[in-house]
C-alpha cells in the first residue's frame, strides 16, 4: 500500500486479460487450494485401487508424501502468521529501552488481552481503590505486561 508504482503496476497486470481479473492474493492461494484437491483425488484412487495391489501401494505412497507436505505448508503459514503477528506487536509497543527483542524465530504468542489492574491506595483513611488498562501478552518463552501510552 505504501508504494504507489508497485500499487500502478499490480492493479495493471490484474486487469490483463491473461490474469482473468484475478487477483494476486488468488494466485497466491491457488497452489494450497491444489494441493488439498491432490489429496481428495488421491483418497477417491485409493478407495478404487484393488487392496494388496502395486498400484495401492504407489498411491499410498503418494497420499503420504501429499500429506507430509500439507503438514509442513500448514506449519509454514502458522508460523508466517506468528512472525506477522510480532512484528505488528513491535510496531505498536514502544519500550522505554531497547533491550528485549520482541521479534524472534523462536518466540510466538500465545494469548494477548486487555485486563483491569486495580491500585489499592492505602495512604488515605479509607481505601481507594482506583483502575487502569493493562494489556497481557503471553508468549510461548515470557509474559510481558503493558500499558496504553498516556
Amino acid at each position: 500500500n505504501g508504494n504507489a508504482g508497485f500499487q500502478q503496476v499490480l492493479e495493471r497486470l490484474e486487469s490483463d486479460p491473461v490474469c482473468q481479473r484475478l487477483s494476486l492474493k488468488s494466485f497466491l492461494i491457488l497452489p494450497f487450494q491444489r494441493i488439498t484437491r491432490l489429496k481428495l483425488l488421491l483418497q477417491n484412487i485409493l478407495k478404487r485401487t484393488r487392496p494388496g495391489s502395486e498400484e495401492e501401494v504407489q498411491a499410498t505412497q503418494a497420499y503420504d508424501a501429499l500429506e507430509k507436505l500439507i503438514k509442513d505448508c500448514n506449519e509454514n503459514v502458522q508460523r508466517m502468521k506468528s512472525t506477522e503477528e510480532l512484528i505488528y506487536l513491535s510496531q505498536k509497543i514502544e519500550f522505554e529501552c531497547k533491550i528485549f527483542p520482541l521479534i524472534s524465530q523462536s518466540r510466538r504468542l500465545v494469548k494477548c488481552g486487555e485486563l483491569t489492574a486495580l491500585d489499592f491506595n492505602n495512604l488515605s483513611p479509607k481505601w481507594k481503590v482506583t483502575t487502569r488498562p493493562i494489556y497481557l501478552h503471553l508468549f510461548n518463552d515470557c509474559l510481558l505486561l503493558s500499558r496504553p501510552k498516556e
